[in-house]
């Protein structure tokens, strides 16, 4: 199995399918600590990343289509969700470079640029309730993950397990990034949206890695 340009295809198919699955769920998560659109959101910016796919082919090097979902989410996602995730995704291209398929060790790598990304362009970090309560136990998990010999699409579940876990951990907290922190006391009880959507996102990838397989 290999994490090459075909894998990330089908992860970015199997994202936009995952959010057009879970919109209203992610929905219903933002309305209860901020605007309710975060799942709307996320279903218009991966059904634009297929479509570009679609449209243009499916690009030579899987940090190519990484860039490509950089791109198309940066300009069709509102809110604070389509800078985040463009600058994961873009940061994670910049780490793949030009490798034809994602080693163990490099996946580690694209993960952790993508979390780095998300931190630098939100400035939040873990037990703030944002997604990087998600992606931070994930990259943990993805490390050791690899550092135990793991293949590529061993890295990806412990990713996605790893991220699951974050996201329950979310529930308890008070919220001190974002309009979730306007609620203060009141944030805690609720999943954080942005930590689901990241779920998706890394289960997607997991989920491509097994389809290849």
């Amino acid at each position: 199995m290999s994490l090459d340009a075909a894998w990330a295809d089908r992860w970015m198919r199997a994202a936009a399918a995952a959010m057009a699955e879970n919109r209203q769920h992610l929905i219903d998560l933002d309305r209860d600590i901020g605007d309710a659109d975060h799942g709307e959101n996320m279903d218009r910016g991966f059904s634009a990343v297929v479509e570009k796919l679609d449209a243009d082919g499916t690009p030579a090097t899987p940090g190519d289509v990484m860039k490509l979902a950089a791109m198309t989410l940066m300009s069709k996602v509102g809110g604070a969700a389509g800078p985040l995730y463009g600058t994961a995704f873009l940061r994670a291209a910049t780490a793949a470079g030009p490798a034809p398929d994602l080693d163990p060790g490099t996946l580690v790598t694209v993960l952790t640029a993508a979390r780095d990304g998300i931190v630098a362009r939100g400035k939040a970090e873990v037990g703030d309730k944002t997604m990087v309560d998600a992606w931070t136990p994930a990259v943990e998990a993805a490390q050791t993950a690899a550092g135990a010999s793991a293949s590529s699409a061993e890295v990806l579940a412990a990713a996605s397990n790893g991220a699951r876990a974050g996201l329950a951990g979310t529930e308890p907290l008070i919220a001190r990034k974002g309009r979730a922190s306007y609620l203060g006391e009141r944030s805690a009880g609720h999943l954080d949206p942005g930590a689901a959507s990241t779920v998706l996102i890394l289960q997607a990838a997991a989920q491509a890695a097994e389809e290849g397989s």
